[in-house]
């Protein structure tokens, strides 16, 4: 059975696209075969699993990487689809071929924002974009507060733009950036911490994507 395929999208820089998704991908990667591809060019992403592959080896589960852009992206999706449970892409922040494809590829693609107002009028392009392709999207509010009007003011903006959020959200925690730096996710780096429930929240949520709690 080929791989289910979570394209992460923003054309806004700063949203947090590359923690949601190697957070995500740490996080199935304990009862799945994960790949991720990094086609952003900021490559933090490879980073990212370069060091998980050498000073955080003994404590991370297994994640396959790939970076692959240009012409030979689509051929490369699809061997990842054919190998593993999951494919993660980490899609460029702009609107160009490679971008097109990633979206293209998507079972689903996850756009993350912070939640605020601003930040929802930055996201309306790749939200565009999503639909232009015919794919299927869902906001991940990133570095959120648990409470608070501008959470709620963010939400009833999401609700009359017609635009899904996920249940499940991120919030604005010391304990992501600690993970990232060490290669890892926080649930490898601090299963027990409030971050940690929140990217097992996040896994839970895309239950009717993923096929399996």
């Amino acid at each position: 059975m080929a791989a289910i395929v979570l394209t992460v999208a923003q054309q806004k820089g700063g949203a947090g696209k590359t923690t949601l998704a190697a957070q995500l991908a740490a996080a199935l990667a304990a009862d799945r075969r994960v790949a991720l591809l990094d086609i952003d060019p900021q490559r933090s992403l490879a980073r990212w699993h370069a060091r998980r592959n050498t000073e955080a080896r003994a404590a991370a589960a297994g994640v396959t990487f790939a970076d692959t852009s240009g012409w030979k992206l689509a051929a490369e999706i699809e061997r990842l689809r054919r190998d593993h449970e999951v494919v993660l892409i980490d899609s460029p922040p702009h609107a160009e071929t490679e971008a097109r494809l990633a979206l293209r590829a998507a079972d689903l693609v996850l756009v993350p924002m912070q939640p605020s107002p601003l930040d929802l009028w930055a996201t309306g392009p790749t939200l565009d974009l999503a639909r232009a392709e015919r794919r299927e999207a869902k906001v991940v509010l990133n570095r959120a507060p648990a409470r608070g009007r501008l959470l709620e003011a963010t939400k009833a903006e999401l609700a009359r733009a017609g635009v899904e959020a996920l249940p499940a959200s991120l919030g604005n925690r010391s304990a992501y950036a600690m993970a990232m730096a060490a290669g890892l996710g926080v649930t490898e780096s601090a299963p027990r911490s409030l971050a940690a429930e929140e990217v097992r929240g996040l896994v839970s949520a895309l239950a009717p994507w993923l096929g399996r709690e």
